[in-house]
């Protein structure tokens, strides 16, 4: 279902009616939002920018994004399932990469963006890996598995857009069994005053200069700059995931701290973990 301008409430709209040019004020900002918009918000832009996304993340991270999910690849473990669950998999990167990484296992990418998951199905054919990535339509907040389903799950670059964060963390957390991983890949603002200052004006000014050629929404790039600069520090995001129930957590930073990457580990006798919704067997597509 496509969110529409009506999704928003009523004091939002007003908002957006008085917003004047430049396009920049297309979306309000994250702060503004309550939960159920910011959702919808996040639904629409990404159902907008599917044909250049891929080439986007390429070039205006420089190709970094390349290596940040090799990082995170290369440290996932496997030894129960041999399963990996994609959470939020978007075109599918993240699944592909460990797809070829690690050949003996089996992958579910989930999203509820059905342009993204699209994408995503031609790039998986394209590259002979449809018995081995399977895609699915599901909220993060409500993963269609039974619990200790996969020896890990990730997300990449996609946890900035979900408002409840320690619920989809619980869920990522439920559906891994007992001493598996739950990684998240994310950029964050960079600590040190000097990057801050470069990082600043590159995704408030260039960035969305830099997409408007390519992309049919350019004002997309200013709400991820927003995304990026309200997520909480990577401190903060460690407590997330502590809060969670997660232990060991480990936080690696990569490219300056423009991104980090963090991994946690279900516990071996985990606390009781209260479901978000019925339990579904995966089904296929």
């Amino acid at each position: 279902m496509r969110i529409g301008f009506t999704t928003f409430s009523k004091p939002t709209r007003e908002k957006i009616l008085r917003m004047e040019k430049p396009p920049r004020h297309k979306y309000p900002l994250v702060a503004e939002l309550t939960e159920a918009e910011h959702i919808g918000m996040v639904r629409e832009i990404f159902s907008t920018i599917t044909g250049k996304y891929d080439f986007l993340n390429h070039f205006l991270s420089l190709g970094q994004d390349i290596a940040w999910r090799r990082s995170a690849v290369e440290k996932m473990r496997f030894f129960r399932t041999y399963r990996f669950l994609d959470v939020a998999s978007g075109t599918a990167d993240l699944a592909i990469d460990a797809a070829q990484r690690h050949p003996c296992i089996q992958i579910t990418g989930v999203d509820f963006v059905q342009e993204m998951m699209d994408l995503a199905q031609f790039k998986i054919e394209k590259r002979h890996l449809s018995d081995k990535i399977q895609l699915l339509m599901s909220d993060a907040l409500d993963l269609p598995f039974p619990d200790n389903s996969f020896d890990v799950t990730g997300i990449a670059f996609g946890i900035r857009n979900i408002p409840n964060k320690i619920r989809a963390l619980c869920e990522m957390m439920r559906v891994v069994v007992p001493g598996g991983q739950v990684m998240v890949l994310e950029m964050t603002f960079p600590r040190n005053r000097l990057i801050q200052g470069i990082y600043h004006i590159y995704l408030n000014r260039m960035l969305p200069n830099l997409a408007r050629p390519f992309s049919p929404n350019p004002t997309a790039y200013y709400y991820l700059a927003d995304s990026i600069t309200h997520f909480p520090t990577p401190e903060g995001f460690v407590g997330l995931m502590g809060e969670a129930g997660l232990k060991h957590v480990q936080k690696h930073s990569l490219t300056l701290g423009i991104t980090h990457l963090y991994i946690g580990t279900k516990p071996m006798s985990p606390r009781p973990i209260q479901s978000t919704g019925t339990v579904k067997p995966p089904s296929s597509r």
